[in-house]
């Protein structure tokens, strides 16, 4: 497989991975199934929608190839129809929110280099797009927005994303390394939600 294929099949993954998390934020929701898809529909592909559009891809790949939208169209009726367990709606949520953070903010990170768009630049466009679908899905249900809370989630993109950035100068493989990025974004968030690392917030005593 070479980097064009695996770009294309960790973007539907990470599609797939944000539909089913926001699906499920949908059931937890107690939607109906137009809902329920919706919210998995957006959530899927709001960030790859944002990265295209930050590096000049036009018509953006999520509109333009109609896999993606069918992806997340059946992951989120799948998750509808076999959502097994209402009381563990909130773990697998967080889970698959992890492995959407991490293969979205990799793959998307070495598609901005690979565009020409600077080390900087890509970490930021890799950070949005990762960030971008868990922001949409907390939106639409009425919850504080993941990012915006003390939890350990786009410091783990930003960090991974700037592994891919060191990664790419060194000129390592870049599937190996969009990989190993993303399981190293999953797992941060999973361990910091796991130990309840928490980012520091303003004092408000006087």
């Amino acid at each position: 497989m070479d980097t064009r294929d695996a770009l294309v099949v960790a973007d539907l993954v990470g599609v797939a991975v944000f539909a089913a998390s926001g699906a499920s934020a949908g059931v937890a929701k107690r939607l109906d199934l137009f809902g329920v898809v919706f919210i998995g529909f957006v959530s899927a592909l709001g960030g790859g929608l944002l990265r295209d559009v930050f590096i000049g891809r036009v018509p953006p790949l999520a509109l333009a190839d109609w896999h993606y939208s069918v992806t997340a169209a059946v992951t989120a009726a799948v998750v509808f129809r076999f959502h097994p367990h209402v009381a563990k709606l909130r773990r697998s949520v967080l889970l698959l929110d992890a492995a959407g953070l991490g293969l979205f903010t990799a793959a998307s990170t070495l598609k901005a280099l690979q565009a020409g768009v600077p080390a900087v630049g890509s970490c930021i466009v890799g950070m949005l797009t990762g960030i971008g679908g868990g922001l949409v899905r907390d939106l639409l249900t009425g919850e504080i927005p993941v990012v915006l809370r003390r939890e350990i989630y786009a410091v783990a993109a930003l960090l991974g994303a700037i592994a891919v950035a060191i990664g790419y100068q060194f000129d390592v493989p870049a599937t190996p390394l969009m990989l190993t990025a993303a399981v190293f974004i999953c797992a941060l968030r999973v361990v910091a939600l796991s130990r309840r690392w928490e980012a520091p917030v303003a004092r408000l005593d006087p």
